[in-house]
């Protein structure tokens, strides 16, 4: 299976299908992953708040997979938003990972209430300056955040990863990111549990028809979507059938099925509050 490779706005290359770790329990994270590179995934998504970065770095070191094979991302946490501290981040980061540089640096919030979120952008300039990553991007940044950045600096983000399922289909974002060159990466994009997205009937009869499952579903939707989407799972099983979603496609009246679920339904946090 050949997960499709799309190219960001500063010429570097992301597989459109990865692996998030996301609440993955740091003593699993090693097992967990290296199911997850066995199974063919090579683009794994963690955060420095997700403390299971030495999980997901001794995974990569015994899985004798060359680096340039790998595509890796981790993300700077809300407190260490000035200059100095997330230059200290991001070395902590690559030695927990054992990388010299990761292939995407997130700013994980922008903490609108501390108003800091153009300053942590700027030192992730001078980070990727330094080579110790090949892109930068944000995450949870809304409309407003994205401006801002864009008036006062000299990189628009390639990535802004944000909380997109098809219930929660986050158009206005998804628009001005492609009027700007920002791909969108869909965080939560099963839903997260708190919604049932599974029983839905534009899901479960796409399901049926194919002979897959819905969540088989939901993340072809997001591949054909255009959409980056990295679903998770402890599970091997489900984490191969996540992965198993080249051999069908979705037409275009069950895509529009799909779209139509489109509630704003949010099931995570509002950036707004997260401070």
């Amino acid at each position: 299976m050949t997960v499709p490779i799309i190219t960001l706005n500063d010429g570097h290359t992301i597989p459109q299908l990865g692996f998030g770790v996301f609440l993955v329990d740091p003593q699993e994270a090693e097992r967990i992953v290296s199911d997850a590179l066995e199974v063919g995934y090579r683009h794994i998504d963690t955060a420095a708040i997700y403390k299971n970065e030495e999980g997901v770095g001794a995974a990569i070191a015994k899985s004798g997979i060359p680096r340039d094979e790998l595509f890796i991302t981790t993300k700077l946490w809300n407190d260490r938003h000035q200059k100095a501290s997330a230059h200290a981040a991001i070395d902590e980061s690559l030695d927990k990972l054992g990388l010299d540089h990761v292939d995407l640096y997130l700013t994980h919030w922008p903490t609108p209430g501390k108003d800091d979120y153009l300053e942590a952008w700027l030192a992730l300039e001078e980070i990727k300056a330094a080579g110790k990553t090949r892109s930068i991007g944000v995450s949870n940044h809304q409309v407003e955040h994205l401006e801002k950045l864009l008036a006062n600096s000299d990189t628009v983000p390639a990535v802004n990863q944000i909380e997109l399922h098809p219930a929660f289909a986050q158009r206005e974002l998804r628009t001005f990111g492609a009027e700007h060159g920002i791909h969108i990466e869909s965080w939560g994009p099963l839903g997260q549990g708190k919604y049932d997205l599974f029983g839905e009937q534009a899901v479960a009869a796409a399901a049926e028809a194919h002979g897959v499952t819905p969540a088989q579903v939901v993340i072809r939707w997001h591949l054909q979507s255009g959409l980056i989407v990295f679903p998770k799972s402890n599970s091997r099983e489900r984490i191969a059938q996540n992965f198993d979603v080249f051999g069908f496609e979705l037409s275009a009246d069950e895509i529009a099925a799909i779209d139509a679920l489109d509630s704003g339904k949010r099931v995570g946090s509002h950036p707004d509050e997260v401070n």
